[in-house]
């Protein structure tokens, strides 16, 4: 089935010498993988590479078959070229980020189009706005609402986070977040992306991105720390 469809890109791995699998988020149909011949070609008409950066919007003519895990693109072109993204250092290390973490946290087959949307809408904002070092701590947040585990903050008053329920509690028991961590995961919940960057210390976020990838794991089956996780850390130190 020849399907048109917005899609976001996570992640394109180099198969022998002139191809890529590419993995991607689209609106139309959710996760998907392609196959892409000659990504590495200087023709014209070629499905170069450059169009498979962690993150980039595109807008895609595919050949569905759904019968096996590759499809194939027909044409490819840019949705929303990015301004500064793929060019500022520290939003590069964030995307890069960012694509393994939704590619891990992310299972969809089915389309979900609230879902491709917040993306979309969220990403960007993160290339049209300066003062992003909190980005990455909000989208995560935020993304959980999308996939069904957001917290439950009715009562506003418990002093612990049960992480493994997704509820706050007065009773501490193993699962639960200690009073700091508490305070500072409701402080991310009410944060505001056109925040101060720094209402959040180097320390802090480091904290809140341990916790939220704690909390991840627990929710998510097979869910894996992100690799690039220590290249981010560093870059935010």
């Amino acid at each position: 089935m020849l399907v048109k469809t917005k899609v976001i890109v996570f992640s394109a791995i180099r198969y022998q010498e002139k191809s890529l699998i590419v993995k991607c988020f689209t609106e139309q149909a959710g996760i998907k993988t392609y196959f892409i011949r000659n990504a590495f070609s200087k023709a014209k008409n070629a499905q170069n590479r450059v169009y498979f950066q962690p993150l980039t919007l595109l807008e895609i003519e595919a050949d569905h078959k759904n019968k096996s895990s590759l499809e194939y693109i027909k044409s490819v072109s840019l949705a929303h070229p990015y301004h500064s993204l793929n060019i500022d250092y520290v939003k590069n290390v964030m995307a890069i980020f960012l694509a393994e973490f939704i590619s891990n946290a992310v299972k969809e087959e089915e389309p979900n189009k609230p879902l491709y949307s917040f993306m979309e809408t969220a990403l960007l904002w993160f290339d049209n706005h300066e003062g992003t070092a909190n980005f990455h701590l909000y989208f995560i947040l935020e993304l959980t609402k999308y996939l069904g585990f957001y917290f439950d903050d009715s009562d506003e008053f418990s002093i612990y986070f049960n992480a493994r329920e997704g509820v706050f509690v007065n009773q501490y028991n193993p699962d639960c977040l200690n009073e700091e961590e508490t305070i500072l995961l409701r402080k991310l919940m009410k944060f505001d992306l056109t925040a101060n960057e720094k209402c959040f210390s180097a320390n802090e976020r480091r904290t809140l991105l341990r916790l939220l990838i704690a909390y991840y794991e627990k929710h998510i089956a097979n869910f894996k720390e992100p690799n690039s996780l220590n290249v981010l850390i560093e870059v935010f130190s």
